[in-house]
């Protein structure tokens, strides 16, 4: 096997339904959509992040505690997980090479004889409080980042010494963490430190690193972190994680501890752990979860909501919690071969996590919302109607460039009795002495054509995934058609023969355009629908509104969808999209007037309908500011 890894490796005896496949064993090519975002993150956001670093001081912090820059402190009291997770991105990727080194040499230097390396309480005027307040100090989160950035050094780039530097600066680290906490009762205000450390045993067999991550979860649930601004249930501190029946709280702390919960459950063999996760992820999915994937409804404490409190455009949706739910699914989707877990990684990875990056890669959404109103006031960072290049709290810039520097480990998976395609991409796939290549321009294209290209003896199963929303699915093997529906079996079609090089096999995934209805509990959308085709959401945005006719100068928020207009599909040679939709709309009788007013039953005749466009959720505002809408209202339909 391949010394190569991705950043998600159980070990041989964990809990398993499905094993990850080496990061060399995948190759996304750029002319796949997939691929085109691994290229821009390698050509443009990484080096972006790489830059910010820089001008936005996170080295010139760790360079005080060096005596090397007497400039003050800037930033976020966590900013030194910004360089960790551009430091992964950069050993999933193979670049920035001169970043790298700097970085690593400069965390040995700065580190302390301990092991201890953190630059806001390494200050002379922080010292004393460092381990003192937990709730808040983002100690071991900023821990679990650089860990994770030695997890990334160790596995692709086993045999580097600048990454051995990283791996051992992470383990001095954790071996602190252990010495002080391996019998302690107290935890950390912000979970991710579980994950990483369950990564570290797997890369390194030291099974103390595994036992702390399994304590880290046991000891959160007894308010231990004590009330704080929003209360304990924001540290998911409330209840102990095995009695616990519903999401709670900040969207990043929760979805980061139930991946580490998934980690610890299948390396310990805790079905009752392993449970207890994919229990809270039906109570995230089930009510609390946005069209596009994306998750957290409150912006106040950046939480989620109750049951079905989903507001388009008061959606925080934070681009870090949409990265951590997909983290998470490939977790509970090894584990358990669910396909609930793979359509989800490809909702949230074609929406909300799309979404978050402008076309050219560097500049980013903090917070995705499904509307922005007319004269939106989006010059803040907390909720602004563009894209901006870096934040004060810069945490999703470098945490997407970390996914995508590694986006095809998440492809497929495989083992000796075949392989399983989980996300469409062009490229080619290969595990077990078996390899194909994928063809596709999906999710513009319905057609996925996968060729075998090496030989065997033996029969072997290829399984394609077939999405929940695909309402038909169509195979052809060797260009004569095939029954597919019997050979669909929880979700994937698994096609088991002995296979030759030249077998070619199409995969037509039906994606007619999709109105889509809310639960009627959401009662924010009540009256509304979403259009979807195959994995994407689509939106209106008056960038596409005509400027002569009917809508010429309409308020935006006055559009209607007229149900009874058919919706088409559109193809493009050239813009912003190669596909788009095109929906009939009406525009609502003048709204002026008192704010509330007596019900007219009767109302006035229709308007007439105006085709307009409707572009993909994740392409929006990278025109000039304006609004949009994800939930459009329905006009009334005429008798």
């Amino acid at each position: 096997m391949s010394a190569l890894q991705g950043p998600v490796v159980p070990t041989p005896d964990a809990l398993a339904a499905l094993r990850p496949l080496p990061a060399d064993a995948v190759r996304l090519t750029p002319d796949g959509l997939l691929g085109a975002w691994q290229e821009r993150n390698a050509a443009s956001t990484l080096p972006h992040c790489v830059t910010r670093l820089s001008t936005h001081g996170n080295l010139d912090n760790l360079r005080r505690v060096t005596g090397d820059c007497d400039a003050a402190f800037t930033g976020f009291w966590f900013a030194d997980t910004d360089v960790h997770k551009t430091l992964e991105a950069a050993f999933w990727a193979g670049t920035e090479r001169a970043f790298v080194e700097e970085a690593a040499a400069l965390l040995e230097k700065a580190q302390d004889a301990d092991g201890y390396l953190d630059s806001y309480y390494q200050d002379p005027d922080n010292r004393a409080r460092q381990w003192t307040e937990l709730h808040f100090s983002h100690e071991m989160y900023t821990a679990g980042h650089l860990i994770q950035a030695a997890v990334a050094a160790a596995r692709s780039a086993p045999d580097d010494p600048v990454a051995q530097q990283v791996v051992s600066v992470a383990r001095r680290f954790a071996d602190l963490l252990v010495q002080r906490y391996g019998q302690s009762r107290e935890t950390d205000g912000h979970p991710e430190i579980e994950t990483a450390l369950a990564e570290l045993y797997r890369v390194t067999g030291h099974r103390p690193y595994l036992d702390l991550a399994a304590r880290f979860l046991d000891n959160r649930g007894h308010e231990v972190l004590g009330p704080g601004r929003f209360g304990p249930a924001y540290y998911q501190d409330h209840q102990p994680l095995r009695e616990t029946g519903e999401v709670t709280g900040h969207v990043v702390r929760q979805l980061y501890l139930l991946a580490g919960a998934v980690d610890v459950a299948v390396e310990t063999g805790d079905r009752e752990l392993l449970a207890v996760t994919e229990r809270l992820w039906d109570s995230a999915l089930d009510s609390r979860t946005y069209i596009t994937g994306g998750q957290g409804s409150r912006h106040r404490d950046e939480a989620y909501g109750d049951a079905y409190e989903l507001p388009p455009d008061r959606a925080y949706a934070e681009t870090c919690a949409a990265i951590a739910s997909f983290q998470l699914g490939w977790r509970l989707l090894l584990a358990t071969g669910k396909v609930k877990y793979a359509d989800e990684m490809e909702r949230v990875l074609y929406n909300a996590i799309a979404a978050s990056t402008a076309v050219d890669g560097t500049a980013f959404f903090y917070s995705t919302p499904l509307q922005r109103r007319t004269g939106h006031d989006g010059g803040g960072e907390n909720a602004p109607g563009h894209r901006l290049d870096w934040y004060e709290c810069a945490c999703c810039p470098p945490n997407l460039a970390r996914l995508m520097a590694s986006l095809h480990t998440y492809a497929a998976t495989g083992d000796d009795n075949g392989l399983q395609l989980h996300l469409y991409a062009d490229g080619t796939v290969a595990a077990g002495g078996h390899t194909v290549t994928v063809q596709t321009r999906y999710p513009w294209d319905e057609q996925i054509t996968v060729t075998v290209t090496s030989p065997s003896d033996q029969p072997w199963t290829l399984s394609l995934r077939i999405p929940a929303w695909c309402p038909d699915a169509r195979l052809a093997v060797n260009g004569t058609p095939a029954p597919s529906r019997d050979q669909v079996k929880d979700g994937y079609l698994r096609l088991h023969r002995i296979w030759h090089p030249g077998d070619r096999i199409v995969l037509t995934l039906s994606m007619p355009v999709r109105l889509v209805a809310a639960h009627p509990r959401v009662d924010a959308v009540r009256g509304a629908v979403a259009l979807t085709r195959g994995p994407l959401v689509h939106c209106l945005e008056h960038a596409d509104l005509p400027t002569s006719g009917t809508l010429a100068g309409a308020l935006f928020e006055d559009l209607e969808l007229d149900p009874a207009a058919p919706a088409a599909v559109a193809y493009h040679g050239s813009g912003l999209a190669p596909v788009t939709l095109r929906v009939g709309v009406r525009l609502r009788p003048a709204s002026g007037g008192p704010l509330y007013r007596d019900l007219n039953r009767t109302g006035p005749p229709p308007a007439a309908t105006t085709t307009v466009t409707a572009i993909p959720y994740f392409l929006w505002a990278n025109r000039e500011p304006g609004p949009m809408r994800v939930w459009i209202p329905l006009a009334p339909r005429e008798e």
